[in-house]
């Protein structure tokens, strides 16, 4: 078998996404061990991805210039206003259009275009492209903007355009993929007569180099709890750190034996320091490059957390799941009530309700007591994120 990949982001570091697309890559050669798999990757700026280390036939890489015309920026102020079409989109769209157009695709048996982000360029770049008929494509947020849970963006004519666009695209593709509810969701948005197929983001540590440790944060106790990422669309980082603040003021045992490190972004980090600053157990830092962040989850952190998307309901796979599944240790989510999470973390324990204080600092009270008394591996996503489960999931996607 042949097949090619359209991807827009295999960065090492500073994105979840790069971290998917070159996992995708590695678990799609150990799928099909004897297959071609060729490459085309456009980024937006130079950037030192160490490709060399995906196990791909070949790889070709494209730096577009997505800079828009003076003109076609001024005359797109009143453009948009009349007829609710961008044009600056629609110039990002036909660069990227340009390059796919230039794909020999027929001779692949398969073809994935993978977008990143939330602007899905790649995907609609190939929106009035002959290569679309044959080509699975893949979300990975929710699209338009609007639909994506925690978003203050309003409901305007522009975003229902871009809805029409987008139908137009998943009616002309061969099929869609995207995580669990998500597909769901968006089968249901876009009305599609054709199945959104599910398939969960994937982990492999074959392709990172993960030897630079300069910067982890060695743990001072018994038990560090730790989190990395970003706070944004409506993920509440605060109630899970008043719970434990109140667990380490009332109970001497967990002050004098654990700590909660956070390495965040998307946020005033200055004033959660100040908000916390009374609770020396509590440790807020900036993130890490990916090599550090990953050395100090596995090596130094005994229970990782995860924060899902808010407060009414998280339709998205965060991209750090199938990392923590990798690495077996205790995991709690912080989770709405309609998540991905609460679907596919198999024992209660590991998750807790975003809204509700007690619940969070019930659960994470029971994970630090069974900490303190074991180091065993623990799975609490079972096999969901394995090798044969992610083969089993992409053969009813191709076939």
């Amino acid at each position: 078998m042949k097949f090619l990949v359209i991807e827009q982001d295999l960065r090492v570091s500073g994105t979840s996404q790069g971290i998917i697309s070159r996992s995708f890559l590695a678990k799609l050669r150990r799928a099909y061990p004897n297959s071609i798999i060729d490459v085309v990757y456009f980024k937006q700026y130079s950037s030192e991805d160490q490709l060399d280390l995906l196990p791909v036939d070949s790889i070709e890489s494209f730096v577009l210039n997505l800079k828009t015309p003076f003109f076609t920026k001024w005359l797109n102020k009143i453009y948009w206003r009349l007829f609710h079409i961008s044009l600056v989109r629609n110039h990002i769209h036909k660069v990227y259009g340009s390059y796919i157009a230039k794909i020999d695709y027929h001779e692949y048996d398969h073809i994935f275009i993978r977008s990143a982000g939330l602007d899905c360029e790649t995907i609609l770049g190939a929106k009035d492209l002959p290569i679309l008929k044959n080509a699975v494509i893949t979300f990975n947020e929710p699209y338009p903007l609007f639909w994506c849970t925690g978003s203050s963006s309003p409901l305007t004519s522009l975003e229902l355009f871009k809805l029409k666009e987008m139908f137009e695209v998943v009616t002309h593709a061969k099929s869609c993929l995207a995580t669990a509810l998500l597909a769901e969701d968006m089968q249901y948005l876009y009305g599609s007569r054709k199945k959104f197929h599910a398939l969960p983001h994937q982990y492999d540590k074959n392709v990172f180099d993960l030897s630079d440790v300069s910067a982890v944060l060695k743990k001072k106790k018994k038990i560090m709890i730790s989190y990395h990422g970003a706070i944004q669309f409506g993920r509440d980082i605060e109630v899970l750190l008043d719970a434990y603040e109140e667990l380490v003021t009332k109970n001497p045992l967990y002050k004098e034996n654990t700590e909660f490190v956070l390495r965040v972004k998307g946020i005033d980090v200055k004033k959660l320091i100040a908000k916390y600053s009374r609770t020396p157990n509590i440790i807020v830092l900036y993130t890490l490059n990916f090599s550090n962040s990953c050395n100090e989850q596995m090596h130094e952190a005994d229970i990782n957390i995860i924060l899902e998307n808010g407060p009414l309901y998280c339709n998205i796979l965060v991209g750090k799941a199938p990392f923590l599944a990798a690495i077996l240790k205790p995991i709690l989510s912080i989770s709405p009530e309609r998540s991905e999470m609460r679907r596919i973390i198999i024992d209660d324990k590991y998750i807790a309700s975003c809204t509700d204080k007690e619940e969070i600092k019930q659960k994470l009270e029971n994970l630090i007591v069974s900490r303190m008394d074991s180091n065993e591996a623990v799975y609490p996503f079972g096999d969901y994120f394995s090798d044969e489960n992610f083969k089993v999931m992409l053969d009813k996607v191709l076939f």
